[in-house]
C-alpha cells in the first residue's frame, strides 16, 4: 500500500519525476516505523526525527503531512512496516540544490512480521567504515549502498547483519540498527558523533526503559575489544525492537538468556503496547 498527495494508492507504483533528486542523487531522507493496530509506535519521535533530518538538509516539509502519511499507512494492516520518504524533488542538472525546491513526500506500508520482534541476530564486522565525519551518518538519508553491500557480504558468510566500525576503528552501529553492550548493570552504546543514527528505540531504551529498570546507561566510544568483554549484546530498531546478539563473528553470546536482556525485552514490549494503547499480546507472533 502506498500513500501520496493525501491519498492511499493500491499496488506498488506511483508517478515519479525522472529528474527527482532523490532518485538521481539520493537527495532525501526517510523514516521506518512500526504500525500496530492502527497506531504508529512512538509516533511523535518518528515525526520529529524525520522533520529534523529534513531541516538539516534544507528540505521544507509540514509535520502535519508526515503525521497524515504515517497514520493513513498504519491503518492499512494490524501490523505494518511503514516507510515515509521525503525527497528534495526535481531540479536542474548539477549538484547545487534548486533555490525553490518542490519536495516529494510519499510513503509505503508492508505487512510487518511479529516473528522479527525480539528475534536473535548473528553479527559480523564489515570492512566498510562508517564515515563518522559525514553529517549524513547521523541522518536516515537515501544513500544506503554501504549498508547494502555490507549486508550482502554478511549474509554470504552466514550471518544476519553487519556491524560497522567508524573511520577511527571504533564500534558504530549495525547496518539497520543501534548496538548496545551489557556490562553488569550498565548498558553502553556508542554516542551519535561516532557515526551513529539517532534510533527511536535506542532513545526509548536510554531515556525510559533502562532507567525504569534501575539500569545505568552510558553513551561512550567502544572498541571491538570492549564488545568481546560484554556479557551480552543487542541491536535495536523500530521493526525488530530489540534483537539479542547470539554471535559476533566467531564469538558466541547467550544474550537471549541474559537476565538483563530478558527484562529489557519485556519492558520494551510493554512500552510499545502502551504507546499504541493495546495489550502486550498484540506483539505476539
Amino acid at each position: 500500500m502506498l500513500w501520496s498527495d493525501g491519498r492511499l494508492v493500491e499496488g506498488g507504483t506511483l508517478p515519479f519525476a525522472m529528474g527527482d533528486r532523490g532518485l538521481l542523487l539520493g537527495d532525501g531522507v526517510f523514516d521506518t516505523a512500526l504500525g500496530l493496530q492502527g497506531q504508529v509506535a512512538f509516533e511523535a519521535a518518528h515525526v520529529a526525527r524525520l522533520a529534523a533530518a529534513a531541516e538539516a538538509l534544507g528540505i521544507p516539509v509540514e509535520r502535519a503531512r508526515i503525521v497524515e502519511a504515517m497514520r493513513a499507512l498504519a491503518a492499512t494492516a494490524p501490523l505494518a512496516a511503514i516507510r515515509t520518504t521525503l525527497t528534495r524533488g526535481p531540479g536542474p542538472r548539477g549538484l547545487a540544490p534548486p533555490p525553490e525546491p518542490a519536495p516529494f513526500l510519499f510513503g509505503s506500508a508492508a505487512p510487518a512480521r511479529a516473528a522479527l520482534f525480539f528475534a536473535p541476530l548473528r553479527l559480523t564486522f564489515t570492512s566498510i567504515a562508517r564515515n563518522d565525519s559525514s553529517p549524513a551518518a547521523r541522518l536516515k538519508t537515501l544513500g544506503y549502498l554501504d549498508a547494502v553491500l555490507a549486508a550482502r557480504d554478511a549474509q554470504a558468510q552466514g550471518f544476519d547483519e553487519a556491524l560497522f566500525r567508524n573511520t577511527k576503528g571504533r564500534v558504530a552501529c549495525a547496518g539497520t540498527g543501534n548496538v548496545f553492550g551489557v556490562f553488569g548493570s550498565t548498558l553502553v552504546t556508542p554516542p551519535l558523533d561516532e557515526g551513529v543514527l539517532p534510533g527511536i528505540v535506542r532513545a526509548e531504551i536510554l531515556l525510559r526503559v533502562a532507567p525504569a529498570l534501575g539500569l545505568a546507561v552510558e553513551e561512550r566510544p567502544l572498541l571491538p575489544a570492549d564488545l568481546e568483554a560484554a556479557e551480552a549484546l543487542f541491536v535495536t530498531n523500530s521493526l525488530r525492537l530489540l534483537a539479542p546478539v547470539t554471535a559476533l563473528g566467531a564469538q558466541a553470546y547467550d544474550s537471549a538468556g541474559h537476565e538483563t536482556v530478558r527484562h529489557l525485552c519485556a519492558a520494551l514490549r510493554a512500552a510499545v503496547a502502551a504507546d499504541c494503547g493495546v495489550g502486550p499480546e498484540a506483539l505476539d507472533p
